[in-house]
């Protein structure tokens, strides 16, 4: 495993600083840039980078050091300086922790993981043999073949860094599948897995018994031919294949934890006025009583909130679509992924949210009629739909099985009612007729369905919903 390494410092390191850590590991380094500027790279006597540093980040929201390296930061604002160590050099460990533990003493704050420190001599480097450096020197990826990029993880939530989003866009870019590597006992933030999509891409979790699975499926994988694909039991068939699933990913304890799902989109005129965000913030509020704590276009989230900001992002990407990540505070946990894409039809916002609640609380059902009518009214929502799963508090995934959530509620927008003929959209074979939002004239529908996380059959009521709303 290559090992991440994160300087948390209250003071934004300098040029000196940065280049005093780097060289922390002997003065026969070289120092390079790549990206304009935004990653310095520590090289050896050849020119072949040994450690990656990016650019110092300021972090202006509390929380997403405990939430992503279970540690404990300085108080907002603090600096989050993140170095990657090339994969198959014996010293780039050691260097890259070199560095951030030198950074750490000399602007204050401290070095993660806290075992940095241990790596703060000076690394000798006769005869380092260096692995190739990977396609379009991109530093997140370790492994490049005709079928995947593979990145490995060794950090305690494998999260949605500037480092991975690169990633992730170099190889779409190449058309490859990206297939992240990581521990046992790691985590995945739901940003990662929404975006991992289907096959080839897959998160590959290392298991003392079973070598490696899939963490999402829990699919049992060699490496072969190029990827990490799934085992076939020597039962299978053609007619039947079959793949053994992981005895780890299969240790299920109800702990009584849930979480509220809800995914909608709005579609706005495209209008120099308009304000992004207000959608999401106005759930948020009317579920959790605040707005969202931050925001940003990789994780860690490092912005405070702010609708006017995210909008000019969007703004200057236009015509190109615009993704945001937003973080709720520790009392509350939630997180949500927003994309917006300019279309025939104007601006189109889909939000992605996750509230998670203990055993011992009751996610707040009652306000979800009110929050589906705030968006109608006010942020011309197109659909939602509303889902309740047993599922960590925290909302991170685990490697191991957790099942699918149930339909709560699904809502159609004003003008989507009104694009519907006759009264097929008031009338529904359910048993249960939907509740109008809004004025009698021009309403938005909230169709209830039965959600209990312990029973599927909702999804069959969704199914016959949807087959209505759609004519057939």
């Amino acid at each position: 495993m290559t090992k991440d390494v994160i300087a948390l410092t209250p003071r934004m390191p300098d040029p000196w600083a940065v280049l005093a850590g780097l060289l922390s590991g002997g003065p026969d380094k070289l120092v390079g840039t790549r990206g304009d500027g935004a990653v310095i790279q520590l090289c050896d006597a050849q020119g072949r980078p040994l450690v990656s540093v990016e650019a110092p980040l300021l972090v202006s929201v509390e929380g997403e050091a405990e939430r992503l390296l279970g540690t404990t930061a300085p108080p907002v604002p603090y600096w989050w300086t993140e170095a990657r160590a090339t994969t198959g050099v014996a010293e780039a460990e050691q260097l890259a922790g070199a560095f951030a533990t030198r950074l750490a003493a000399l602007v204050g704050g401290s070095a993660w993981p806290p075992d940095a420190a241990g790596s703060l001599a000076v690394v000798k480097s006769d005869g380092v043999s260096v692995a190739p450096e990977p396609a379009a020197a991109q530093p997140a990826i370790d492994v490049l073949t005709a079928k995947v990029a593979v990145v490995i993880q060794d950090r305690p939530v494998v999260a949605m860094t500037a480092w991975l989003s690169d990633a992730f866009r170099a190889a779409a870019e190449a058309g490859l599948g990206l297939q992240i590597v990581s521990p046992a006992g790691t985590t995945l933030s739901p940003v990662v897995r929404d975006a991992l999509g289907g096959w080839p891409s897959r998160w590959i979790v290392q298991d003392d018994r079973d070598g490696y699975y899939d963490g999402l499926t829990g699919a049992v994988l060699r490496w072969q031919d190029g990827a990490f694909d799934p085992v076939i039991s020597p039962d299978a068939t053609e007619d039947d294949p079959r793949t053994p699933v992981a005895a780890a990913y299969q240790e299920v304890h109800d702990t009584g934890e849930r979480q509220l799902g809800l995914t909608f989109r709005m579609v706005h005129p495209a209008d120099e006025r308009l304000v992004l965000g207000g959608g999401l913030e106005t759930v948020w509020r009317e579920l959790t009583g605040e707005p969202p704590a931050g925001w940003g276009t990789s994780e860690p989230a490092n912005l405070p909130w702010s609708p006017a900001r995210l909008t000019d992002v969007a703004h200057d990407r236009a015509p190109e679509p615009t993704w945001f990540v937003a973080v709720g505070n520790r009392s509350r946990p939630g997180i949500a992924t927003v994309r917006v894409t300019r279309t025939k039809a104007g601006v189109e916002e889909e939000v992605t949210l996750a509230f998670g609640y203990g055993a011992d609380e009751e996610p707040p059902l009652d306000a979800l009629p009110a929050a589906a009518e705030a968006l109608a009214a006010r942020h011309r929502l197109q659909s939602m739909l509303v889902q309740l799963r047993k599922a960590r508090r925290d909302v991170a995934v685990p490697p191991r099985f957790e099942g699918p959530g149930v339909p709560l509620a699904f809502v159609l927008g004003a003008e989507e009612v009104r694009a519907m003929p006759g009264d097929r959209a008031r009338r529904t074979p359910l048993s249960e007729q939907p509740v109008w939002l809004g004025p009698r004239t021009r309403p938005a529908l909230y169709y209830p369905l039965p959600g209990n996380p312990s029973d599927l059959a909702g999804w069959q009521d969704f199914e016959t919903l949807m087959r209505h709303l759609k004519g057939a």
